[in-house]
């Protein structure tokens, strides 16, 4: 089930959202998320629209729109992977929105797939100012 975020579920989001960044992410040193937590979890998530998958009354990802069309996060719990989750959070906010953009990771090839799975296109290669990694821009729009 897809519901709306509440306050409550800032700390099992932000778990999932320190394991899933550690994991997805190896190429990226720990302490740049560590020292982002805060930011994330104080600022970004505040200011977001997220929606959690919960089944069995546990969270098992979740997915945050800033401006009513960046998808600033989108993280599955590891044991809950290739199980449609991450589909089905991206089709719910395919049903709120026109559009909808993210920036992934170059390094990050299994969500790049995932994305042009689900109709994202590259727009743009660029540099992520604050890691310094190549990232694409990616674009969805409804038809």
């Amino acid at each position: 089930m897809i519901r709306k975020f509440k306050e409550e579920d800032t700390t099992k989001v932000m778990t999932i959202w320190t394991k899933g960044n550690f994991e997805a992410h190896s190429f990226i040193p720990k302490d740049y998320f560590l020292e982002n937590y805060n930011k994330v979890k104080n600022e970004y998530l505040p200011k977001s629209e997220t929606y959690v998958y919960v089944e069995n009354e546990e969270i098992l990802g979740f997915i945050s729109l800033l401006n009513n069309e960046y998808i600033g996060a989108l993280f599955v719990k590891k044991i809950a992977q290739r199980k449609g989750i991450g589909r089905k959070l991206i089709n719910h906010c395919k049903e709120k929105y026109e559009k909808l953009t993210l920036k992934v990771y170059y390094q990050n090839g299994t969500a790049i797939a995932f994305y042009m799975a689900m109709g994202f296109k590259n727009i743009n290669l660029q540099i992520d100012e604050e890691t310094g990694e190549k990232e694409y821009l990616m674009e969805w729009e409804k038809n």
